[in-house]
């Protein structure tokens, strides 16, 4: 799978011709006059052939990573939609896998597309969308989970590049209609950010970015100097932000200030941060070890943001989701078994004393509407707000247009405004069922609702984020959330975030 592999060497040569040369072209497989360039990935015991039914087939299988494959040449930062058939007939069912392994410099990597169970001789479908990313070299491959000497056969392996529209000229600018109300902005994924189309458009329409995964510990921890580092102290921490950098630069480039997001969380966090010389395989550090590193990570993170970009981020995320679902308490985690109950507050304390002047601090978190969450959420904010180190709650709208319901996120955001703190919301999609017109006209109807909300109480909020731009590349992209269309084109929702504001 994505953690066996091979490295390619940088001057390696395709094995087939480039199939794409940008955004617009598709690929069909045709395996009518054979293999049509798709080779077998392992360490020499597999092989491909074409079946009498006009498939490709796999066996000699020995690892799950064990694939058929094929070279495409991707245009980096573009969209493509992705699809291909699976059949297999020596199990009752199989967990397959649509994946992509990356290159650049001669090193390899991996990310996992679309995910399948394919029962026992029946043809499966795998189909998702890819973000092509800045690598030198792009290989699509079906893979198996916990199934590596199974034999398998793939057909109708589509790709289609993604053709962008976006708006046109006499679009209206959301970061226009909110101009005297507080900043609209959006999260860019890395891959977005080194797309220049894409770019130019959030430049329009945003006023202010996050980056959606890059400024998350397991991007910025560097686990392999610290354990370097370790050797000598082991409260020693690295850093790196190579991931962060093409978004940062534009914003930087661009003056579109920053949210940083986030310094602490119990997820995307490595496991290697609460060992022993950042080793998984040794015991969990003391309570002391752990706040050493946590200082000295925050310390990090914003004493190199400040120097490199200086004033470009303007607030943080301090911690994260850190209050229990269904509970009024903080959820398990490594940060609550190695430092305790306090590990909220020692992060706040150690982000205020290293946070530049007048960068503001958040506690961020989502299913605010729902009790008995939300009473552990404001508890939480009590607390900090008595140690003075919090400056603001950022409320994740993750909703959907059945729940939970305009009146519980109402309720919600007039308690939670009531403590006096800055507000944002920070992360804003809403999911429907189905692509159909009352669907997005439902969609529609919540958006502005809760843009509404927040134009009231506009002199207490810092900030509007919808959580991506475009349906395709959403973390919940099955279920529609976004303001725009897959091709860029605005829905529904994006006329009733402007009308909320007294703009159409």
């Amino acid at each position: 799978m994505r953690w066996i592999g091979w490295l390619l060497t940088l001057g390696m040569l395709l094995q087939c011709a480039p199939v794409m040369a940008g955004a617009q072209a598709d690929y069909a497989s045709d395996f009518s006059a054979g293999t049509d360039g798709w080779y077998a990935r392992s360490t020499g015991s597999a092989s491909v052939s074409v079946t009498a039914e006009g498939a490709l087939a796999i066996a000699g299988r020995s690892a799950d990573w064990h694939s058929m494959g094929r070279d495409f040449a991707l245009a980096r930062g573009e969209s493509y939609r992705l699809s291909v058939q699976v059949r297999q007939s020596e199990a009752p069912e199989a967990r397959m896998i649509l994946s992509v392994a990356h290159s650049k410099y001669g090193l390899e990597s991996y990310e996992n597309i679309a995910f399948a169970t394919a029962k026992r001789d029946q043809w499966t479908t795998l189909s998702g969308t890819y973000l092509a990313g800045d690598f030198d070299r792009f290989v699509l491959y079906v893979e198996t989970l916990g199934a590596g000497t199974l034999a398998y056969e793939i057909r109708d392996f589509t790709l289609e590049g993604r053709t962008l529209s976006f708006g046109g000229d006499d679009l209206p600018l959301l970061k226009e209609a909110y101009a005297n109300l507080f900043p609209f902005g959006t999260a860019v994924t890395y891959a977005e950010a080194v797309n220049p189309v894409r770019m130019a458009f959030y430049a329009e329409q945003f006023n202010l970015f996050t980056p959606g995964n890059e400024l998350k510990p397991d991007s910025v921890l560097d686990v392999a100097a610290s354990r370097t580092l370790a050797a000598q102290d082991d409260t020693l921490v690295a850093v790196r932000f190579d991931a962060a950098r093409p978004l940062l630069d534009f914003a930087s480039a661009q003056g579109i200030p920053v949210h940083g997001h986030t310094l602490v969380w119990h997820q995307q966090t490595p496991e290697a941060f609460f060992h022993e010389g950042y080793d998984p395989a040794r015991p969990l550090v003391t309570r002391e070890t752990m706040l050493a590193r946590l200082e000295n990570y925050i310390r990090a993170v914003m004493t190199w943001t400040e120097e490199h970009y200086p004033g470009l981020i303007v607030s943080w995320d301090v911690v994260n989701e850190a209050v229990a679902d269904g509970q009024a308490a903080l959820r398990p985690s490594n940060w609550l078994t190695v430092v305790g109950g306090d590990y909220v507050e020692r992060a706040f304390e150690y982000a205020r004393r290293w946070a530049p002047e007048g960068v503001k601090l958040y506690y961020n978190d989502y299913n605010t509407a729902y009790e008995p969450k939300q009473t552990g959420i404001v508890n939480l904010l009590t607390a900090l707000q008595s140690q003075g180190t919090v400056d603001g709650y950022g409320f994740q709208m993750h909703h959907d247009i059945r729940q939970p319901g305009y009146a519980a996120i109402e309720k919600a955001f007039r308690r939670v405004s009531a403590l006096g703190l800055r507000l944002r919301i920070s992360e804003l999609d809403v999911t429907v069922p189905d692509s159909t017109d009352a669907s997005f006209d439902a969609q529609a109807v919540l958006y502005g609702q809760v843009m509404a909300l927040a134009a009231s109480f506009a002199d207490q909020v810092d900030g509007v984020q919808v959580w991506g731009v475009t349906d395709d590349l959403s973390w919940r992209a099955a279920q529609y959330p976004l303001l725009f269309y897959a091709d860029g084109r605005p829905k529904p929702a994006f006329y009733a975030v402007l009308e909320a504001a007294g703009r159409e």
